[in-house]
């Protein structure tokens, strides 16, 4: 096990009670008991809240634009898989202006573990509307509610392809750091929603609200069962949250169907130095 401590970044800014410290929390232990160091592995951040760890995590890492986190990973795995690539990303980040890059990354089994804080307000411009939020929220840019459903994040991961689905609470931290230990551990596309209450501008979804609705899995769940999977994930439109592995297999990632990565990683091939000889037959 790695120092914890040599994760440690600026001090957090974030509000006295924000779910995010815990996150924060979680992911700096999670690291230390895989044994990882911060030059081994990469952090990708998205834009909001959550994106602000970029400063509060001392790690590889890239402060993407918004909504852009996931390809990012993605470059960084394809340049050198052999690195664990962890994106951690906020629910209007990674499911709104980043919602088509989910989809994609899911259905081609990237190897990358999608850390999503869900607190269904977009907190760092104050709170409007994520795409998480219940209908009929109340907010700066919907004064009178949000006539929009909510969009089930772990439906969408789970049928376009997510071999490793999860959920956690930010108020229960061991359990948090379990979660996010096992999605890294997996191989494949791996994805955990993060329920992150917003004590500054949400005050509907509370901890209270989610200790009342939340429950665990049991230990004879079967995780590896597509239809009880999705079963587990619609209970989320009515107000009930599943926390743990919802659904786990294996299947062949991206990288490894890739012939040209089966010895070496692309850092690791030999470069070229004249570029003039690339267009020698042209000249």
């Amino acid at each position: 096990m790695s120092n914890i401590r040599d994760f440690d970044g600026y001090k957090p800014t974030w509000c006295p009670g924000c779910g995010d410290w815990g996150i924060g929390a979680a992911l700096k232990i999670a690291f230390s008991q895989l044994g990882f160091t911060p030059s081994s592995i990469v952090v990708v951040f998205g834009i909001g809240c959550s994106g602000n760890m970029n400063d509060f995590l001392n790690a590889y890492a890239v402060h993407s634009l918004h909504g852009r986190a996931i390809p990012n990973a993605i470059g960084v795995k394809l340049a050198n898989h052999k690195l664990p690539v962890i994106v951690v990303a906020g629910d209007g980040d990674c499911y709104g202006e980043g919602g088509n890059h989910l989809i994609h990354a899911a259905r081609g089994n990237h190897d990358i573990t999608v850390i999503v804080h869900d607190n269904r307000v977009y907190g760092l411009t104050t709170g409007q509307v994520a795409p998480t939020a219940q209908k009929g929220f109340k907010s700066k840019s919907t004064p009178v509610g949000i006539i929009e459903s909510p969009i089930n994040p772990l439906s969408l991961a789970l049928t376009q392809g997510a071999t490793f689905v999860a959920q956690a609470f930010a108020g229960d931290t061991l359990h948090t750091i379990e979660i996010i230990k096992k999605a890294i551990e997996h191989k494949g596309f791996s994805i955990v929603n993060i329920l992150q209450p917003c004590v500054t501008f949400n005050k509907v979804n509370t901890y209270d609200y989610y200790l009342k609705r939340l429950y665990k899995l049991t230990a004879d769940y079967q995780a590896d069962n597509y239809q009880i999977a999705i079963k587990k994930t619609t209970e989320m439109n009515e107000e009930k949250f599943p926390l743990g592995i919802i659904y786990q297999v294996r299947r062949p990632t991206y990288t490894e169907q890739l012939t040209q990565l089966n010895k070496n990683t692309l850092t690791e091939k030999e470069r070229y130095l004249d570029f003039n000889l690339l267009f020698s037959d042209f000249v």
